[in-house]
């Protein structure tokens, strides 16, 4: 069994203007002494607030990613971000197919898997979401769905190192609402999908890509979550948004 590094990642979504995120890593660096130096910390703040971020972090061990880019490097899209852009600015990650996205924007498998692919080329590693709804879950239909969006992400993608890919098993129902997936299953998906990454990919492409849980983490129950055998880290949203909050979900997942 592939020994994976853990990964604590926090999508700050539409919050923070550049002032508070310069507060806000600065803050976040001076408490990580000490903590695991074999994981990895990762924060997402939206795109205006990015190059103030990475400033910031250089010389720390926070990494920054984007949370969303556009499949092509460049061209009439008003508004959007390219995988380029991202680089440039000193983005390592980038969040692809977040619940949110699909929601709101209308985000199908298909252009998930186009953007997976802008952020490989750009040497960005995608965090690659998927998860099912409240409806989906209750009717039975959770492995059908997180399978046929697994499939749709990485379509034809090949070859793909387990190093530099993250996917996050985020619950549509479990994000925001404080519902909370238990452990098990929790552990019940991530498992599904390394087994279903084996036949597609290879089992040591599965034994070795990080898997994030996200949905509505917190310290009292992230270390519970991150023991299970399957689950990498966490995918964290709200709870990141405060230093204690987050640093405490650091501490108790890694």
């Amino acid at each position: 069994m592939a020994i994976r590094k853990v990964i604590i990642a926090g999508n700050w979504k539409m919050h923070k203007t550049s002032a508070e995120t310069r507060s806000y890593i600065k803050e976040l660096s001076a408490v990580l002494d000490g903590v695991n130096p074999d994981s990895e910390i990762l924060a997402a703040p939206p795109f205006t607030s990015l190059a103030v971020a990475v400033e910031e972090a250089k010389g720390t061990r926070i990494g920054i990613a984007g949370q969303n880019l556009h499949w092509e490097d460049k061209g009439a899209f008003t508004g959007e971000i390219s995988g380029p852009m991202l680089r440039e600015l000193g983005c390592s990650h980038v969040i692809i197919g977040h619940s949110e996205r699909r929601q709101y924007f209308g985000e199908t498998d298909e252009k998930v898997n186009l953007k997976i692919a802008a952020a490989m080329n750009h040497s960005l590693i995608p965090i690659f979401c998927l998860g099912e709804s409240l409806d989906e879950r209750e009717s039975g239909k959770t492995f059908d769905v997180v399978k046929r969006q697994l499939l749709g992400g990485i379509g034809d993608l090949r070859p793909l190192e387990p190093k530099n890919f993250v996917i996050a098993y985020e619950p549509v129902w479990a994000i925001g609402t404080g519902r909370t997936a238990t452990p098990e299953q929790a552990q019940e998906v991530h498992a599904f999908l390394r087994k279903e990454l084996s036949l597609l990919l290879g089992k040591d492409f599965a034994n070795s890509v990080r898997i994030l849980y996200g949905g509505s983490i917190k310290p009292d129950n992230a270390s519970t979550l991150v023991s299970c055998e399957d689950i990498d880290g966490g995918l964290i949203g709200g709870a990141s948004l405060k230093v204690q909050d987050f640093f405490g979900i650091i501490k108790e997942g890694i």
